[in-house]
């Protein structure tokens, strides 16, 4: 059934929100149909978190119409969006994990016996008939904590049914999500429309939305730029609306001559998560690592900056043997990190963007901290990384996530640091912050500083690195070229299968 032939069920007329001097949202008109998956895309700060918070009742309009099954509503509050039929799905997970999924279905809504008494078994029963329903592979009894990012979305997806939800958004729900996981969510999200439910879905990686999207609107500034029939558009026809330029141009970096070895890990080890993992990188290199999500990454990243203790292996920098027992130790060696999840590991969220950026410096007159020369550093580094903030005060939670990303990345330009771990550096961030980010990286490398950068984004870590170290099930199997190794190749090392089928030697 063409999305032309479906019912509309929801639809917002005219919808503008204002923050003091900022539009967020200016006579916004969207609409979604029954059984359709309408794919909402533009930069960070394009106004679609304010659009999907007004739909969800976590903030009401200036003015404007907002119409949900025929009825009209000037503004929605959380509770009658959820009467409606409406459920968000946000990007940071809002499960208990120490709870069962069945726990965290039935949650504030239990089933009760007597007295008042949680009837467990009932309440397994049903998580059981609600998850069968949804063909997924999830056990009712299993803790979340021990389920992988992918299911513990689906467990979102059923407690979202399990409120009778017809309207689900979904904000960003593929972006800590490998290649598997990700097939395994867009699937769930193609059986949820053709039950006849409309899916709000946002995402900042494309190639997503032209796989799974009937329809397509690009927000910019705050307003409508435009909206299409997927099937009747191309890539950079969208990138074009999001941004006025190729999708090619992101992708094109200037190359930089490579010096010395900087770093050489060697037989680096750590029980249960990887072993006997060696390479080297030099001065001026980007090294990116890819391989699927769970494959040790991450983890051979924090025991090299010290998060995480290794349990044998070298490391060695400038030709010293060290072994950095904390982030502050690997700080002082001439490391720094940008971690994967910025919101927990990276930012002091209530702190203001002024003190998040100066952290790692602690610029100091004797004794006493010199408020004018943090103020002066980080004045200049907004203005050079673009950072779209009301002020140096403000708290960084309330920036988008691309310039909370910029933020980070201000900090370690202020340090001395010679070696950048970068892990995801542009997850959750829009196209616009990408082309700024992979600038200043190499900007970076230019300088004669060299970086190891974790990604699962293809585009990116074939663009950007120079060599790409493939980590597979906690060992490092390979280092390929970047610039000698197709995108199906390097997916074939990371799955450990040839182009042809056959098995990676």
């Amino acid at each position: 059934m063409r999305w032309t032939d479906r019912g509309e069920i929801l639809s917002v007329q005219n919808i503008s929100k204002r923050y003091g001097d900022t539009a967020a949202l200016t006579n916004v008109d969207f609409n979604l149909l029954a059984g359709e998956v309408h794919c909402l895309v533009g930069e960070n700060g394009a106004g679609k978190s304010t659009l999907i918070k007004i739909l969800s009742g976590a903030e009401q309009p200036d003015n404007g119409r907002i119409q949900i099954f025929g009825k009209e509503y000037a503004h929605l509050t959380p509770r009658q969006a959820l009467e409606v039929g409406i459920s968000t799905i946000y990007q940071d997970l809002e499960l208990i994990t120490s709870l069962t999924v069945a726990d965290n279905i039935f949650l504030g809504h239990e089933i009760k016996r007597r007295y008042g008494i949680i009837d467990y078994h009932t309440q397994n029963r049903k998580a059981r008939e609600l998850i069968d329903s949804l063909d997924v592979d999830i056990n009712e009894s299993a803790y979340v904590e021990d389920l992988s990012l992918a299911k513990q979305q689906m467990v979102q997806v059923v407690k979202a049914l399990y409120t009778n939800a017809k309207i689900i958004i979904m904000d960003e729900p593929t972006a800590s999500l490998g290649i598997e996981e990700t097939k395994a969510l867009m699937d769930l999200v193609r059986r949820l429309a053709s039950q006849g439910m409309g899916v709000i879905y946002i995402s900042h990686y494309l190639g997503e939305i032209f796989e799974i999207g009937d329809r397509i609107t690009v927000l910019k500034d705050g307003r409508v730029q435009a909206m299409y029939n997927t099937e009747e558009v191309d890539l950079d026809t969208v990138t074009r609306s999001m941004i006025g330029r190729e999708r090619s141009l992101f992708y094109d970096r200037q190359r930089v001559a490579h010096g010395n070895t900087v770093l050489r890990v060697h037989n680096l080890s750590k029980r249960g998560s990887f072993e006997d993992v060696s390479f080297d990188l030099h001065r001026g290199e980007i090294l990116g690592f890819g391989g699927i999500v769970g494959a040790g990454r991450s983890e051979v990243m924090n025991a090299i900056f010290g998060v995480e203790p290794k349990d044998g292996g070298k490391i060695v920098i400038h030709g010293r043997e060290v072994n950095p027992k904390s982030p502050w130790e690997a700080i002082r060696l001439g490391l720094a990190m940008i971690p994967e999840d910025r919101k927990t590991l990276g930012l002091f969220d209530i702190r203001s963007v002024l003190e998040n950026m100066v952290i790692a410096r602690n610029e100091a007159t004797g004794l006493v901290l010199d408020h004018v020369k943090e103020q002066e550093f980080s004045k200049d580094l907004v203005q050079r990384l673009h950072v779209v903030t009301a002020g140096l005060k403000q708290p960084v939670g309330f920036l988008s996530g691309g310039n909370q990303q910029k933020v980070i990345l201000a900090r370690w330009l202020l340090s001395d640091a010679q070696i950048l771990i970068f892990d995801e550096p542009t997850k959750g961030v829009d196209i616009g912050a990408k082309a700024q980010i992979y600038k200043l990286m190499v900007d970076l490398v230019k300088e004669g500083k060299s970086i190891l950068m974790v990604s699962s984004d293809m585009p990116e870590l074939m663009s950007m690195s120079d060599r790409i170290a493939v980590v597979r099930e906690g060992r490092l199997v390979t280092i390929v070229d970047s610039k000698q190794v197709t995108e199906h190749e390097l997916l074939g090392c990371f799955l450990e299968v040839h182009h042809d089928g056959g098995v990676v030697v």
